[in-house]
């Protein structure tokens, strides 16, 4: 057979891209594949085996659509595009999700599915709930909570609470963060399954979980959930104004825009609503006889592929369980051994400073004991020195004070020059004012004698007259005896007068030139006496700092 009968043969494909709520996958298709064809495909690359919940949505003409398993993909109203995009999302939604959603797949995509509505805030929540869902979500991401590794600003870039909740209340995101790590801390020891279920149990009990809105009136709102059929006012999707649970309903039909709801109970009244559009209408018989059948299978007996499955999801619990366990067992004695290393790395670190420090405190004993030593040799050194220095001393004590002694004596017999000097200075004084008063007494009789001159002069001057009244004015006509005779007289007088005077002159000139030449010897003894006294100080000073 040739190549080209080859090619022939081989079916023409397409290419599709599932998007799932965390990946995205490309397939090859054939032409002629249904819708369940490609949905069989997908589940397998999943290992997904509840499929039951699950569809391949996309959007046409800004609404969205779930492609029908029993119609070729090709043939259905899809977008003309290469590749064609589809997304696998949860189409239905379980009642209790802990007793019907078995496999650890299942749960998960629920549980991404789930959290992205709540934060679109397709489905509403409280503050308080937002920040438990929050931690159970950080639990099943990151694992236990370590503050060493955990730390401040680690869920920065994970978006945990919808924006409603961030506007109505100014809390800043550590504000935030430090909320959900507080309640992240106590979830230790959860597996990441655990919290992804206890994440799930808290949301099945929101009343917006599960519900598939669209508008049938101006005002109302028809829900589609996996327990019933609910009437909404436009304004308040929390509490249905009206409600039919699939136990009561009798059928569901549509006629074009119309789609009516009979009661079990064939007296009750007939619901009829008219919905925009046609395809509004088929979308809603579509969710209605889906959530209808599975309300229908979990009241019925488990099929023998249900009881495995659960038989098998009883055994996985069991089989993680134990893991988990036997991994918390082991996790525990790691951690009690790492704090036992730990405690032995302290000690062994401890006791290393330790020995670092007596190795430290030997070395600083021996370069003590070094120092000692040669403290010691020096001291002994000193001794030595001090010995000769004490005999030195000793003999310049006794040098002292032989000197001290000499000086005593010299000092006791200046001291008696001293007053010797004393005395021979108030002598001297006494002596200068004895002087000092004969002197007076002769300037006295001086003045007297000059005085007596004076007046003797005079009364020759007088006699003269009398005797020889012409010669007064003419004396060198006076006779000569007579002049003579008269002189003769006075001048013995005046002679014998200044002879005295004369002498007295000499003495006191004498005697006061014999004061003043006593006077500067005295004067010269007292200073030679202070030099003395003065160096004989300085020795007593220098021999005491000797002493």
């Amino acid at each position: 057979m040739s190549i080209r009968g080859l090619k022939k043969k081989q079916p023409k494909t397409f290419k599709v891209k599932i998007i799932t709520v965390d990946a995205e996958m490309e397939f090859s298709c054939e032409m002629k594949w249904k819708g369940k064809d490609l949905f069989d495909l997908v589940c397998r690359a999943l290992g997904l085996r509840e499929t039951w919940f699950f569809g391949l949505q996309y959007t046409i003409k800004g609404m969205c659509t779930w492609l029908k398993m029993d119609k070729k993909v090709l043939d259905q109203e899809i977008p003309k595009e290469d590749p064609i995009s589809f997304h696998f999302l949860a189409k239905f939604y379980p009642e209790k999700v802990e007793e019907e959603l078995l496999q650890e797949i299942t749960q998960h995509l629920f549980f991404l599915q789930v959290k992205k509505q709540i934060l679109d805030e397709e489905i509403y929540c409280s503050p308080e709930a937002t920040v438990l869902l929050a931690s159970y979500a950080v639990q099943a991401k990151y694992g236990d909570y370590d503050p060493n590794f955990h730390e401040p600003g680690f869920l920065a870039h994970d978006e945990l609470l919808p924006k409603r909740v961030l506007r109505q209340y100014q809390l800043t995101a550590e504000m935030w963060e430090e909320k959900i790590t507080a309640w992240y801390a106590e979830h230790r020891g959860i597996a990441r399954d655990e919290a992804e279920m206890n994440y799930l149990k808290i949301a099945q009990d929101l009343e917006m979980y599960g519900v598939n809105y669209f508008p049938i009136a101006v005002n109302l709102l028809l829900g589609v959930d996996a327990k019933g059929i609910h009437i909404y006012s436009i304004n308040n999707r929390f509490s249905p104004n009206k409600s039919f649970e699939w136990s009561a309903i009798r059928n569901i039909s549509y006629s074009e825009k119309e789609l009516t709801i009979k009661p079990l109970d064939k007296k009750a009244e007939v619901f009829k609503f008219f919905s925009s559009q046609l395809k509004v209408n088929k979308l809603i018989l579509q969710l209605c006889i889906g959530n209808h059948d599975l309300f229908m299978r979990r009241r019925k007996v488990d099929s023998i592929e249900i009881q495995q499955m659960k038989a098998q999801a009883r055994e996985e619990k069991a089989r993680k369980k134990m893991e988990n366990q036997r991994l918390a067992r082991e996790k525990q004695l790691r951690e009690e051994a790492e704090r036992a290393k730990e405690e032995l790395e302290r000690r062994l670190f401890q006791l290393e400073d330790e020995a670092r420090q007596a190795n430290e405190a030997l070395l600083r004993s021996q370069e003590a004991a070094e120092l000692l030593a040669e403290k010691a040799q020096i001291a002994e050194e000193e001794a030595k020195l001090l010995a000769q220095n004490a005999a030195e001393a000793e003999q310049e004590r006794q040098r002292l004070e032989i000197t001290a002694l000499k000086t005593k004596e010299e000092k006791r017999l200046m001291e008696q020059k001293m007053r010797e000097a004393e005395l021979i200075a108030v002598k001297l004084v006494k002596e200068s004012d004895r002087r000092a008063k004969e002197a007076e007494h002769l300037k006295e009789d001086l003045h007297e004698a000059r005085e007596a001159e004076r007046k003797a002069k005079q009364k020759l001057l007088d006699i003269t007259r009398l005797n020889y009244p012409h010669m007064v004015k003419y004396p060198q006509y006076l006779p000569t005896d007579a002049r003579d005779a008269n002189f003769d007289k006075g001048s013995i007088k005046l002679d014998l007068k200044d002879i005295d005077l004369k002498r007295l002159s000499f003495e006191i000139e004498r005697e006061r030139l014999d004061y003043l030449e006593k006077s500067r010897k005295f004067e010269d003894r007292l200073k030679e006496l202070k030099s003395e006294i003065h160096a004989l100080k300085l020795e007593e000073k220098q021999g005491g700092l000797y002493s």
